[in-house]
């Protein structure tokens, strides 16, 4: 069993502890005495080392990643200095048109954050300007899909367009005078797959978090009271963060929630009872949560006039986010449990999860394509080889369940064990590293 433990707990390490964050970008653009300003803040090093980030949400799903790092640890005008004669290519890349005419854009500064942790992305910001065509009242942008993710803001006139851009797609036609701005219900359909996409693929810590309430125990009402309390606590603060009522600097609240990973799948090694206390520590560090996800709203920017239905939207996204991950989970346990319970027996579950881990390591070899990992953002051996471990969890369980609780101790227990090992790294690494 010893073995088994130690396995799980190697490969949810290796699989999450080193992913190094993609963020998309950030345009600004500006249409004021007939010139056109666009501020990009973006991944300058990816741009440098000529990566594609499409579908990328780390850097260690790229075959560049190690000049990635290494470019990381540039200096700004060291970064700077490789930057600009990459900018004519990136230029032409882009393709802004102004009532149908082609934008001559050019480069008018480079700024480049200072050398910080180099696990983690350091902003570029370029800014690009050009004379906009006679008579053009409207204005496009086509961001490439090697760059990733684009949230293009609008800026200085009223109802401007906001817009989240996947690599490849098109703003369409932009009014200079404003007046896109996208209506109630629409803005809050285009928030929740943002707010999705930050828990699958993303948000790993969120993941775990949640994965760590599951395993607490077998019953639905610990689950529910623990889920309950952690959306209302989440809720409050991305909405008093969002409006602007709370800030707490990231190099706060992310050790904290790497923290928050550790306690509740420590706390599930030593007691499989929902204390009455832990439903509160959990609504205490949903609140830490709620923080993390402003940070990304934040980066996305909300517009003016609709905050209330991008905020909802987002919400929502990460709620169905949360509710799939315990989906997956429950469905992949269930019949284990049905085994403890002795509802069902015990040779149809060997089989059925020894196929089950069959496939999925198969999977994990026959899905690692440049395809899958640019959709998913990491490989296919990330995603579901952590699943061919508990599926071997579970057909210990079945087999030794004449041993009390069989599943507590052969699933539960190693699976928090493996959680808890990846939150106590995460601690440490943005604490010390």
């Amino acid at each position: 069993m010893k073995a088994i433990w130690v396995s799980l707990c190697l490969m949810m390490a290796a699989a999450m502890v080193s992913a190094h964050e993609v963020r998309p970008a950030i345009g600004d653009l500006e249409v004021a005495e007939g010139q056109v300003d666009i501020t990009l803040t973006l991944n300058g090093e990816a741009l440098v080392a000529d990566v594609s980030l499409e579908g990328i949400d780390n850097t260690d799903a790229l075959d560049a990643s190690e000049e990635v790092d290494r470019l990381r640890a540039l200096e700004p005008e060291a970064l700077r200095g490789e930057l600009e004669p990459r900018m004519s290519d990136f230029i032409q890349s882009l393709s802004v048109t102004a009532g149908g005419v082609p934008v001559d854009l050019t480069t008018t500064q480079i700024d480049v954050d200072v050398v910080g942790n180099t696990e983690l992305p350091r902003d570029t910001v370029l800014s690009l300007s050009g004379p906009l065509p006679d008579g053009a009242n409207t204005i496009s942008l086509t961001w490439p899909a090697a760059y990733g993710a684009l949230v293009l803001r609008q800026q200085g006139v009223e109802e401007p367009y906001t817009g989240y851009l996947e690599g490849g797609q098109s703003s369409g036609d932009i009014q200079l005078g404003g007046g896109d701005e996208a209506s109630g219900w629409a803005t809050f359909a285009t928030y929740i797959p943002v707010g999705f996409d930050h828990i699958l693929p993303k948000g790993l810590d969120h993941i775990l978090f949640v994965l760590g309430l599951f395993f607490l125990s077998t019953r639905f009402a610990p689950l529910l009271w623990q889920v309950s309390s952690f959306t209302l606590a989440h809720t409050v603060t991305l909405a008093m963060a969002v409006l602007g009522i709370v800030s707490v600097p990231g190099s706060i609240v992310e050790p904290l929630i790497a923290a928050s990973i550790v306690y509740v799948a420590v706390e599930n090694i030593v007691s499989d009872k929902l204390n009455r206390w832990r439903p509160f520590i959990i609504f205490g560090f949903g609140l830490l949560h709620g923080l993390g996800f402003a940070s990304v709203l934040g980066e996305f920017g909300l517009p003016e006039g609709q905050v209330v239905p991008a905020l909802i939207g987002f919400n929502v996204g990460v709620e169905l986010g949360q509710l799939t991950v315990i989906a997956i989970a429950f469905i992949l346990v269930w019949y284990a449990i049905r085994v403890d319970r002795g509802e069902a027996d015990v040779a149809p579950a060997q089989g059925l999860y020894g196929v089950l881990a069959v496939i999925f390591v198969g999977l994990g070899f026959a899905m690692n394509t440049p395809g899958f990992q640019e959709i998913m953002g990491a490989s296919a051996m990330v995603f579901f080889w952590p699943l061919a471990a508990l599926s071997v969890l579970c057909a210990v369980s079945a087999t030794l369940v004449d041993q009390l609780d069989a599943y507590r101790r052969y699933v539960a227990v190693p699976s928090s064990a493996a959680i808890a090992l990846v939150g106590a790294y995460w601690f440490v690494e943005r604490v010390f590293l």
